[in-house]
């Protein structure tokens, strides 16, 4: 593909003849993954065609990058560099095997996206994302109450844990005291499920898929439930992922709009590339560790109060501000402690992060007057909006995906720690794609330290 000669492209550049992206990478011997990787480290430029979804490239430009040898950006010593075809960037947007993620939040169910993650295919049904267009934030209350109504009525065909896996995952935490934190509940949930499954060291493709299907509903369904209600509502058993987390969270009825906020909150926190929970699940994997095992690698570091734990720092600090004026006191407070604002800020996203943006439109049109009954939603949101605006007036980051996840916890009135849990169930559908990559790789990862401490002495002799 080519432009006109003489016109401009995004970055300002004009020029001649500008080239596609698959004749860019090919110029660079690399796939077009990498491709778009280099775009989003700042090493490549690129402009939009025409039509608006394709990437155009200066050949000039390609050509010199070749010749110095797949170029990147700067390095930074604690980054490991790992081609992937699951996600990437452009333009601060992140992609799903090149679909933009925003529009999937908007369209796809959770299990749509992770068998996308598992094996490049979305399943039939839905709208086919326009490629490369970014969505609109703002979902109808119509469109999102009947997307929420679905979520109860639709079951997840295959995604059942067995019995015996149930019930080993459930006594497993028999003994834990009854304010556990969800996150630390899943870390016991998920080894006992391992024990259950006597072929899961099976690692072909088809049969990964079967495990992780099982995982993820056995993760879920072996949670206590939060709600209050006598009995066990009918749609639990036979709804999808989202409609049967929704009661281990929420003592509250879930109300159609912020189901499907809940639903659109997986789907965004499906994978973020090589976030460090994921590095941790692909280095198990590429020793051959089984899905499981996987998991529960990524379980032990998305606590981290830097990823995953960062949600329930936020869920603390939402919680503190009982009414909108109390807001500068609580970010003051944190701020004189010399402590971050949980829930601002992102390193890859330097204007603002697009998955919380969306998020908060979503969760703002659940808890309208078009969907009172979200109890909780006004004071939550009064809060959330009172500690944007004093961030903003003290000049510091935009919120991200984890403040959204906080103020999702608030409006829906649901338990303590319910944001980390959210983050673990959906993240898992991406470390299970990262551990398929790995299993098809077969070469372990096995990075090397720069030693820097004393020098070895042997026989009284200095070594180095």
């Amino acid at each position: 593909m080519t432009a006109c000669a003489g016109e401009a492209g995004d970055d300002g550049v004009s020029g001649a003849d500008w080239i596609g992206a698959n004749e860019a990478a090919r110029r660079l011997g690399v796939k077009p993954a990498t491709l778009y990787a280099y775009v989003s480290r700042g090493v490549l430029r690129r402009r939009r065609a025409p039509d608006g979804r394709s990437s155009l490239f200066d050949p000039a430009e390609v050509d010199a990058l070749a010749r110095r040898g797949r170029p990147r950006r700067p390095r930074n010593p604690t980054e490991l560099i790992l081609e992937s075809a699951l996600t990437t960037f452009v333009d601060e947007e992140p992609f799903y095997r090149g679909t933009p993620v925003l529009q999937l939040a908007r369209d796809r169910d959770f299990e749509d996206v992770a068998a996308l993650l598992w094996t490049g295919e979305l399943p039939a049904g839905g709208n086919d994302p326009p490629v490369r267009t970014p969505p609109s934030p703002i979902v109808s209350a119509e469109d999102s109450g009947r997307r929420g109504s679905q979520l109860i009525a639709t079951g997840a065909l295959g995604w059942q844990a067995t019995p015996d896996a149930i019930a080993a995952g459930v006594a497993a935490q028999s003994g834990l005291p009854a304010d556990t934190l969800p996150l630390e509940r899943l870390q016991v949930i998920v080894p006992a499920l391992a024990a259950t499954d006597q072929v899961r060291l099976h690692l072909d493709p088809p049969a990964v898929v079967t495990a992780a299907q099982s995982l993820i509903a056995g993760m879920v369904d072996c949670l206590p439930d939060a709600t209050r209600a006598a009995g066990r509502p009918d749609w639990i058993e036979r709804g999808s992922i989202t409609a049967r987390l929704w009661p281990k969270l929420s003592p509250a009825d879930p109300q159609p709009a912020i189901l499907d906020v809940l639903r659109a909150a997986l789907v965004l926190l499906a994978d973020h590339e090589l976030a460090a929970s994921t590095l941790a699940a692909r280095v198990a994997a590429s020793v051959r560790a089984d899905p499981y095992a996987v998991v529960a690698t990524g379980l032990g570091a998305v606590g981290g109060a830097l990823h995953g734990g960062a949600s329930l720092g936020a869920e603390v600090m939402l919680a503190e501000v009982h009414e909108p004026g109390q807001a500068p006191r609580v970010i003051g407070d944190r701020l004189r402690r010399g402590e971050r604002i949980p829930g601002l800020g992102h390193f890859v996203y330097r204007k603002g992060d697009p998955r919380g943006t969306f998020l908060l439109a979503l969760l703002r049109d659940a808890v309208s007057a078009h969907h009172p009954g979200v109890p909780h939603g006004p004071r939550a949101l009064a809060a959330a909006d009172a500690v944007l605006a004093e961030a903003r007036r003290r000049r510091l980051p935009e919120p991200n995906i984890d403040f959204a996840l906080a103020a999702l916890v608030a409006a829906a009135g649901m338990i303590k720690g319910a944001g980390e849990a959210i983050f673990a169930v959906a993240r898992t559908a991406g470390w299970i794609a990262h551990a398929l990559e790995e299993y098809a790789r077969r070469t372990p990862l096995r990075p090397r330290a720069v030693y820097v401490g004393p020098s070895p002495v042997r026989d009284g002799r200095d070594h180095h």
